[in-house]
């Protein structure tokens, strides 16, 4: 199998409303400023690079690797065979993901955002409340569960939810998140054009970790894409 580190809504567009469960404001606690993770350097318009993520010709090589096959029905899947989120520290991954991704992003006693901005990649926008942000898992639950996550155990599908060290996931807006769905890249791209460069390497890291599956279509638009990368 593999080994992967680190630790919704239920259309399986990868995660929840952060204002859901996180909370967006109206904390009694006091505030603290946010931690911004490992410090990776910050990318244009706000937020940071994603963890963990290949330089696009290393990519490349990665997606040779991937097998080709057809989809696994979703026979027994359910949103709950992929536990999350697991809390690291106090705080959920959710929540670590929502200040890592963050501006100027600070929490009450309980980990829960009540200031901060957030820069979706997917559309390009600026968001300053939390509640409108989902964190999205790169590769969707169902699209893993379909490409061969059906086959782990409740635990690996866990570390494959809750990972943060690979770009799995990333806080996003949550209207264009929904938009996405399970879809794989050849049903659905970031509206944000600039992004798909970005989004085929991170798919592809993803799906190369966990040694997951991948469809001709997928194959061929992730082709495309990662030849629109700048060398």
């Amino acid at each position: 199998m593999f080994t992967a580190g680190g630790c919704g809504s239920d259309d399986d567009s990868g995660g929840t409303a952060a204002g859901e469960a996180d909370g967006t404001g109206g904390s009694s606690g006091s505030r603290q400023p946010a931690e911004t993770g490992d410090g990776a350097a910050p990318r244009p318009g706000g937020g940071h690079e994603l963890p963990g993520l290949p330089d696009p010709a290393e990519a490349a090589g990665l997606l040779a690797e991937l097998t080709v096959a057809e989809p696994e029905p979703m026979t027994g899947y359910s949103r709950d065979r992929f536990p999350h989120w697991a809390s690291v520290d106090g705080c959920t991954v959710r929540q670590l993901v929502l200040r890592r991704d963050g501006e100027g992003v600070e929490v009450d006693d309980e980990c829960r955002p009540v200031s901060g901005s957030w820069f979706s990649a997917y559309d390009a926008r600026e968001y300053g409340d939390a509640g409108e942000i989902d964190i999205d898992h790169m590769v969707p639950l169902a699209n893993a569960w379909r490409s061969g996550a059906d086959a782990w155990t409740d635990d690996e599908r866990g570390e494959f939810a809750n990972d943060l060290e690979r770009p799995q996931l990333i806080a996003v807006a949550s209207g264009v998140n929904r938009e996405k769905g399970d879809q794989s890249p050849d049903e659905w791209l970031p509206p944000a054009e600039d992004f798909h460069c970005t989004y085929a390497v991170a798919w592809t890291s993803v799906k190369h970790t966990y040694e997951l599956t991948i469809t001709e279509a997928e194959l061929t638009t992730l082709t495309d894409l990662l030849g629109t990368c700048e060398a």
